[in-house]
């Protein structure tokens, strides 16, 4: 097992590529042979009717499960489908092992309906802190990545979010209202005001991305689940942003945060964005 956080730096500086690889096999072998092509009994609900899950979501899932611990002996896995499976998997989060947290197709919805905004999130944490991530948009051919203290980058540029353009509205994606309680929604009702433009969020992992790249300005999420922020929310910090829950503390990917909570290009506008949500 890994004891200490400088044998986890050892080992991504020597097997980032290997990780960076393993997602791309786990596309190309069980997401991409399936995108417009799926059949009927490939896709289940879980929750309800915009919570999908597909054959694709499963078998990458276990692919990945397979390869990153092979690749890392003595992690454990917190995955989405597995989680759903078993509830009590989602602990591992919360553990003293490494733990790969793993979203097979981030945007299930999107893939279902044969939609390219669709993409594979996995990021490493050791004791609630991640550490590093990749983000995978195969039929983009996308491939982000991000280890803390070492910058975020796109296709190999470095990434740098930057501020948002003076005097333009804030671009802000926020959560569908399907996945809000009363209480998040006035919060997020708050957002319709002068300066900002919000508009329903896609896949978490492809927001964050965009404002990684500076091209939207902030997201305003209602839901903790790890595999969909993880890996995304290192990416906007090593870009240069920074993300706040209404209590004003950073997210915590080991639970227990005032919701909503924002990710953004800059502390200013996560300020700006986290004051409007405490006003709603």
């Amino acid at each position: 097992m890994i004891e200490d956080t400088e044998t986890i730096e050892e080992f991504l500086a020597d097997h980032s590529a290997d990780v960076e690889e393993a997602i791309r096999k786990a596309a190309a072998t069980e997401i991409l042979p399936r995108f417009r092509r799926l059949a009927e009994h490939e896709v289940d609900q879980k929750s309800g009717p915009h919570d999908l899950v597909t054959d694709a979501d499963r078998l990458a899932e276990r692919r990945l499960t397979e390869e990153l611990s092979r690749l890392l002996p003595g992690s454990v896995v917190v995955g989405e489908e597995a989680v759903h499976a078993n509830p009590a998997t989602y602990d591992a989060i919360r553990g003293d092992a490494p733990v790969w947290i793993i979203d097979p197709v981030d945007g299930t919805r999107q893939f279902v309906h044969g939609n390219d905004g669709f993409c594979t999130l996995v990021a490493l944490a050791h004791r609630g802190t991640v550490l590093a991530s990749w983000t995978y948009a195969p039929v983009r051919d996308q491939f982000a990545t991000a280890v803390r203290g070492q910058g975020a980058f796109l296709d190999g540029e470095r990434l740098f979010a930057g501020p948002p353009t003076p005097g333009r509205d804030l671009a802000v994606a926020v959560s569908h209202p399907d996945y809000t309680t009363e209480e998040q929604k006035r919060a997020l009702r708050a957002l319709w005001t002068d300066g900002v433009a919000p508009r329903s969020c896609g896949s978490a992992g492809l927001e964050y991305l965009a404002i990684a790249r500076g091209e939207t300005d902030a997201v305003a999420f209602s839901w903790e689940a790890a595999w969909d922020h993880a890996a995304g929310l290192l990416l906007v910090e090593e870009a240069g942003g920074a993300h706040l829950t209404l209590t004003g503390e950073p997210f915590r990917i080991t639970g227990g945060n005032a919701l909503p909570f924002t990710a953004a290009r800059d502390a200013t506008t996560a300020r700006q964005v986290g004051e409007l949500l405490r006003t709603g």
